[in-house]
């Protein structure tokens, strides 16, 4: 028979292991290794989202982590998206996805006329063009396009699709982002920028990347690791397999779920000492974790958070569960934060968001003038 859980104590296990219900300070890098990442698609959101779990935190620390201690990485990750990792987890991720990944973009490219030999020669092209140092991703792609050979569609491709010319070099582990020179994003070799890459097998990668997302989102199932992550479900299962002696199958209120076995004892005892509130920004990773979300929002309110085109809204979440989303905006020396509550807040739950609201300004570095819109009814 399956141990039974209840939603109250996954909440609160799920909201202390990704850092949004202590308040006990944990250095950037640290956190970014708890959450299995943060998804930095839009940088802003990444540093709002190590607001919400780091205390004191200022977006000077965010930028010394990157480009001066080289504790973190931006690269592509976690479904093909931009995402802050820890450097010394740099090659567990890159291991562990490498052979995936490297499979679906082949496939990708396929149906646009770029064969594996374009894919590898614009990969060389690429690691060769950074051998003096970074170089803007613009240029460094019109040098790369203008010393391979490819057909027009796959060359057309090259030029307009995302991340194309440098998509293999990245998916490999060879190249991430560097930084900005003015307003253009730069590539570097990781060869020069961080030292040398321990040699991780990927059968061994695949274990810890389970095990890191089962201890900061369990319990979770095969599917939505595999979603998560960006493995087809058939690969999910397989990395399932190889971690099955630490897994544990639980019933959270009517649905099976795993979980690691050493964090048994923990979800079983695990409740909040207080309410939690906390403002998260847009691609949160608290928002990313899974395929249902009934235990985050109201199926009434789903498309207010996940929007068209992949778009997720900032969001107020009381105790695990989403209640609003938000927006702010520069108005001449203040920040206006508009918060639109999916029912009306009483005074206390007001009161905890203007809290959130002020420290909000102190990592902005002005004052935030907090207006509720009407809650619905």
């Amino acid at each position: 028979m399956k141990p039974n859980l209840n939603s109250s104590q996954v909440s609160a296990f799920r909201l202390t292991r990704q850092h949004l219900a202590n308040q006990n300070r944990a250095d950037v890098t640290t956190v970014c290794q708890d959450v299995c990442g943060i998804q930095a698609q839009v940088m802003s959101a990444a540093q709002l989202a190590l607001w919400a779990r780091v205390p004191g935190i200022e977006r000077a620390d965010v930028d010394a982590a990157l480009w001066k201690d080289r504790a973190l990485v931006k690269t592509y990750a976690m479904r093909g998206t931009l995402h802050l990792l820890a450097a010394d987890d740099f090659p567990v991720y890159i291991s562990a996805m490498k052979a995936s990944r490297t499979r679906q973009s082949l496939a990708i490219m396929a149906r646009y006329g770029v064969t594996e030999k374009n894919a590898f020669e614009a990969r060389d092209a690429v690691v060769e063009g950074l051998r003096c140092g970074p170089m803007p991703r613009r240029e460094l792609s019109k040098q790369v396009l203008s010393q391979i050979k490819v057909g027009k569609k796959a060359r057309f491709w090259f030029e307009r699709a995302s991340w194309s010319v440098f998509r293999q070099a990245i998916v490999e582990g060879l190249v991430c982002h560097g930084p900005n020179q003015g307003q253009e994003s730069t590539m570097l070799r990781v060869d020069q920028w961080l030292p040398k890459q321990r040699r991780v097998s990927e059968d061994v990668a695949q274990r810890i990347l389970l095990r890191r997302y089962l201890s900061a989102y369990g319990p979770a199932t095969v599917r939505d690791f595999g979603k998560w992550a960006g493995f087809s479900v058939p690969e999910a299962r397989a990395i399932g397999e190889l971690l099955r002696d630490e897994l544990m199958e639980v019933d959270v209120e009517g649905s099976a779920a795993l979980i690691l076995r050493r964090d048994y004892s923990q979800l079983r005892d695990c409740a909040l000492g207080a309410p939690t509130l906390r403002l998260l920004p847009n691609f949160d990773a608290c928002l990313l974790a899974h395929v249902e979300t009934d235990h985050l929002i109201d199926a009434a309110y789903y498309k207010r958070v996940y929007r068209n085109q992949g778009w997720i809204s900032p969001v107020v979440l009381l105790n695990g569960r989403v209640i609003g989303v938000w927006s702010h905006a520069r108005r001449g020396k203040l920040w206006a934060v508009e918060i639109e509550p999916f029912e009306r807040l009483g005074k206390s739950v007001q009161a905890k968001i203007e809290e959130e609201a002020a420290s909000l300004g102190r990592f902005l570095g002005s004052r935030c003038e907090v207006r509720f819109a009407p809650g619905n009814s």
